[in-house]
Formats: structure tokens, sequence, C-alpha cells
């Protein structure tokens, strides 16, 4: 099979990755499980290392020389486009390409919170989209942008490696970087970027101490600053950060992030009822007096979690368990899958069973109105794109 048959059928099966590794046939990735392409020969290394040489330009053939892999963007007209790793292992040449959705949807599309559309329309600070590989950063932050594209008029950069969504000029004038063909790195990028007249930056992860403090700088000085970074929620992310730097700046820096911080969304997708699909469960974090407090305060940065649920009503923020009662209880998601996903399984039980405390104000608008109990709904959903 043919390189580019092996990518029509990932796109027709709705993978999210294609693998291929010597001793093995093409495997890809749907709904989150691997499978191999039946009938298929197994690939022999000098397959796959033909193969990298081919997708490669001259300049990648010299990175994956030194450092033994590199990451590249990938398009095939009339098919899509697709993120590459090229990689070495055991002596041998790896590839994994991620799918990359030729078609880029809203954030009612993607079954997103109504909130990251305000989130969206700040127009300074920074906000951060955060999860672990393969949980949908990537489609969540395009989808935010393309929301401002719409509806706000602005000079937009974005600094990635590789570009993946290409955006096309609506309402804003949009200018992708490539790290490794347009820029060295993101940190230097990052920097010619506020020479560039932008009103919002999009930097594709925050990587360094370097990159981080620019970027802090950037939505300090009035610019929108939108990043991602592979951490699990909200307050692991703020503990990151802030790790980052020396002991005697994280002082400062928590005073820093908790002025510009507008939102941190943190994502895990969830199997669906039906086993047809994937379905984020978004925690999402707004800046809020009681959040900059816990922010700033090294003590309290353990209460963020508390803060996000008590701030439902008032400012649309969630946590895990709350979004994951919430796609429960609209029909979206298996009772054990909700069990085993949730953060404090025995409390969650026992919500699902409708025993709350009296305090847990933020739970009300999560509570399964009494006439839906014991009735099985069976949403439509199109939810592949994750």
């Amino acid at each position: 099979m043919e390189l580019h048959d092996v990518l029509n059928l990932a796109v027709k099966e709705k993978a999210s990755d294609v693998h291929f590794k010597a001793g093995l046939p093409p495997i890809l990735r749907i709904y989150g499980s691997l499978i191999p392409i039946k009938n298929q020969e197994k690939l022999t290394p000098d397959e796959i290392a033909k193969t990298a040489m081919r997708l490669m330009n001259d300049q990648q053939k010299e990175v994956f020389k030194t450092a033994r892999q590199v990451d590249m963007a990938y398009g095939v007209p009339g098919l899509g486009r697709f993120r590459i790793n090229i990689f070495q292992q055991r002596g041998s040449t790896g590839i994994v390409f991620r799918v990359i959705p030729g078609v880029m949807n809203s954030i009612d599309e993607l079954h997103l919170p109504k909130v990251l559309e305000k989130i969206a329309s700040e127009s300074r600070g920074l906000i951060l989209v955060t999860g672990v590989t393969g949980s949908g950063k990537s489609t969540t932050i395009a989808s935010m942008l393309d929301y401002i594209n719409n509806h706000s008029t602005y000079n937009v950069i974005t600094i990635e490696d590789p570009i993946e969504f290409l955006h096309r000029d609506k309402k804003c004038i949009i200018n992708q970087r490539e790290i490794g063909v347009d820029a060295r790195n993101f940190a230097e990028a990052l920097r010619g970027a506020l020479r560039q007249d932008p009103d919002i930056i999009m930097v594709g992860e925050m990587r360094d101490m370097e990159t981080i403090e620019t970027a802090l700088i950037s939505a300090e000085t009035g610019h929108l600053v939108l990043s991602t970074l592979h951490t699990i929620d909200a307050m692991e992310t703020i503990n990151r950060i802030v790790s980052v730097f020396p002991p005697y700046q994280q002082k400062q820096i928590r005073i820093q992030l908790a002025g510009v911080i507008k939102g941190i969304v943190s994502q895990r997708l969830m199997p669906t009822k039906d086993g047809r699909g994937r379905v984020p469960a978004v925690e999402v974090m707004v800046s809020t007096a009681r959040i900059r407090e816990c922010i700033e305060d090294k003590e309290k940065t353990k209460d963020i979690v508390d803060a996000i649920a008590k701030g439902q009503t008032t400012y649309g923020m969630q946590t895990f368990d709350q979004s994951i009662m919430e796609l429960l209880n609209k029909g979206f998601i298996a009772y054990d899958e909700a069990l085993a996903q949730s953060s404090n399984p025995d409390d969650f039980a026992l919500r699902v069973k409708g025993i709350t405390a009296t305090s847990d104000e933020g739970w009300k608008e999560f509570e399964k109105p009494k006439e839906t109990q014991g009735k099985k709904e069976e949403p439509k959903l199109d939810i592949e794109r994750f």
C-alpha cells in the first residue's frame, strides 16, 4: 500500500494518527485505540527510511541527521494536511502522522463550553489551552482563533512548529510563521512578533523560560497571547509556569501571571457511550479576584479547584467533574467511564445520586432535572474531529 493510500484510509476512517514502525503494518489510532491496517505486510526499516527521505527537504534532512528527529507539516492535495514527526528508534526510522482536519470547526460544533467565546473576545492578556498529547489542544485553540477571525478586526501572528490549521484572512489579517522555515525558534519569533504590529499572538507551545517570560511581557504590554502547555489542569499549569523560573523570581512571576491571565482551558477526551467518537471534558478557569489571589499566594494555589467550582454560575467556570457530570446528564458518555475519569469517584457517585453538600452551590447547574432522570438520551454527535 502506497503512502497516500494509507493516509487516505486514515482520513476515511477518521483516524487521529498513523504509525509507521519497522516490523509492523501501518497502524491507525481511531477514537483512542491503536488498530493495524488489515491484510498489510509488515513495514521494513528500508521502506520506512525511504519514505522519510521523500517527505523531508534538504534542511529537514540536516536537522534529522543531527537531532535524530524532526517535526514537519505535509499536505496532500484533495486529501488534507498532516503533522509529521520522523524519529530514530533502535537504529531504525519511525514516523507518526497526525491527521489535521480539513475543516475548521466552531466552538459549538466541538461541544466546547460557550464561555470560550467570551474568553476569546478578550483584547489583551494571556489565554492558555492545556492537556496531554492528543487531547485536542490544537483543535480548540484553532476554533478560538477562528471565532476571533469571524468577529473582530485584528492583526494576528501565529508561531507554530509546524503550522497545522491554515487560517484564511476574514475580518483579521493572519500571518502564520513556522519554526525551522520562517523562524529559528519560539523565543526569537515571539520577540520579532512584537515588532510586527500585532494585536494577537498565538504561540504553538511555551517550551522554555525565555518563551514564557516573553509571552508574559507581551501580555503585559497590551497584546492578547494564546498558547498551549502539556499540563493536566489549571493548578498544575500555574505551578509549572512558576517552577520554570529560579526561586528568587517566582514571587514576581506569580504577581505578573495573576495580572495577565484571562483564562486557562484544560481538556481531556472521553469515549462516547456508543463507542463511535470522543467528546471533550473541559475544565475552565476565568480570571477573578479570588483566582488572582490564589495565583499570587503560593499557599492558596491549591484552592483554585474550589474557586473554579464555585464560579460556575457567575463566571461560567467549571471543573473537570462538573464537565463530566454535564456530559453524563446529556447522555454523551457512559456512567462507568464518567466515574473512572472523575477526580473523586466517591464524591462523584454521590452527586449522581443527588446527594450533595449544601455548600456545593457550583453544582446546581449540573444536577439532572427530575423529569429527565430515568430517560435514556441518545444524542446525535459529530465529534470525530478531535
